[in-house]
């Protein structure tokens, strides 16, 4: 029995930290989106009013040079909390965890 609440325990934990990556993925996502769409316009309507046409001012490279880089930072963020399951299997935290369990209980024999 207590195995069994060992283990609804665990599954509890990982949940638990599965669910609070995607939150702060998807919080660094929506900062994202806000952050670079307010400063776009407001770079934008700053070149417009400088005498650019709306090609020069949207084409700008400091446009979107903000929204490559934080989007390469996204795009890790992204794998991190989503694609890490790919590479290295489902199971692979908790047969690390149980290894690491192991290892140290060899250690640590009187």
């Amino acid at each position: 029995m207590r195995d069994f609440e060992d283990n609804d325990s665990r599954k509890y934990l990982r949940a638990k930290s599965r669910v609070e990556k995607l939150q702060a993925f998807y919080g660094h996502l929506a900062a994202y989106l806000i952050v670079n769409i307010c400063l776009t316009i407001v770079k934008i309507s700053r070149n417009l009013n400088n005498g650019e046409t709306f090609e020069e001012a949207f084409f700008e490279f400091s446009t979107f040079g903000l929204w490559v880089f934080w989007g390469l930072g996204l795009a890790i963020h992204a794998f991190a909390t989503f694609g890490i399951e790919y590479i290295l299997g489902k199971d692979w935290e908790e047969r690390r965890i149980q290894k690491y369990m192991r290892d140290e209980e060899e250690n640590f024999k009187y």
